[in-house]
């Protein structure tokens, strides 16, 4: 069952000096699975930021749809998409988006404090998480007391704790040690191993060699896409390097 569908999704943004028109999307469409983890990779300037903050509904599309499980967010009126955001989508930064002056613990609980949970409630569901990312000792600590990874577990804590539809990760590893990286991308792994959908945007081919399947966006479109399959994650490397190699060069595709 697809939980989410984009459909011929089209941004232009408008330059504020000499009003020139720049089409970040052109025709971008794709779904994805409920339990799916998808990676989509590009260039600079090939619009893979431009779509994330359109799934984030941080932004809105010139033109086409968005459904998430059947709603279309483009859709929802500016009061309630605080709201839809917080309740179906969780997020993952390279920078972390932690607040220094709360501890770990209130960090993570922040979304729900947002959306008026009891603070009992707050606790039961942070406890199994915190156990599985190994955070539980931090907690109390505040986040410039900790290291990138830690960090970064908290932060993946925080998009978990609302039980979201979606995950949606920006370059998720982008500021972490090969070892966090490696620790982040087994737990990405064993989340969605229990039925939670990712969707991730990244440079990094190891990130997304760990993906069930990798679309590829070049000149706003998405060009091109690999699925796992029975691949190793050292083979859909291999797959995925060799795909960005043409892309870069403007050769054919093909697997």
């Amino acid at each position: 069952m697809s939980i989410l569908e984009v459909e011929h999704l089209q941004k232009i943004y408008t330059t504020r000096f000499g009003g020139n028109q720049v089409q970040a999307l052109h025709d971008v469409h794709f779904t994805v699975e409920e339990g799916e983890y998808v990676a989509i990779m590009g260039e600079s300037g090939s619009g893979k930021t431009t779509l994330l903050n359109i799934l984030a509904a941080l932004d809105k599309p010139t033109s086409g749809t968005v459904l998430l499980q059947g709603k279309n967010i483009v859709s929802i009126r500016e009061k309630e998409i605080s709201a839809f955001r917080r309740d179906n989508l969780g997020f993952v930064f390279q920078d972390f988006n932690l607040l220094d002056t709360f501890s770990i613990r209130d960090n993570i609980f922040l979304p729900l404090v947002l959306a008026g949970k009891e603070y009992k409630e707050m606790e039961m569901r942070l406890q199994p998480i915190a156990q599985k990312l190994g955070i539980g000792g931090i907690l109390s600590k505040f986040p410039y007391e900790v290291s990138g990874g830690q960090k970064q577990r908290a932060a993946v804590a925080r998009a978990l704790i609302t039980k979201p539809q979606l995950i949606l990760a920006d370059e998720p590893t982008g500021a972490l040690d090969s070892k966090a990286t490696d620790g982040l991308l087994r737990l990405f792994g064993e989340i969605n191993d229990e039925g939670q959908t990712i969707l991730m945007v990244t440079h990094s081919v190891k990130a997304a060699s760990h993906a069930g399947r990798v679309l590829f966006i070049k000149d706003g479109e998405v060009f091109h896409q690999l699925y796992r399959g029975k691949c190793t994650t050292e083979e859909l490397y291999q797959k995925i390097s060799d795909s960005l190699t043409m892309l870069a060069t403007g050769g054919a595709i093909h697997g």
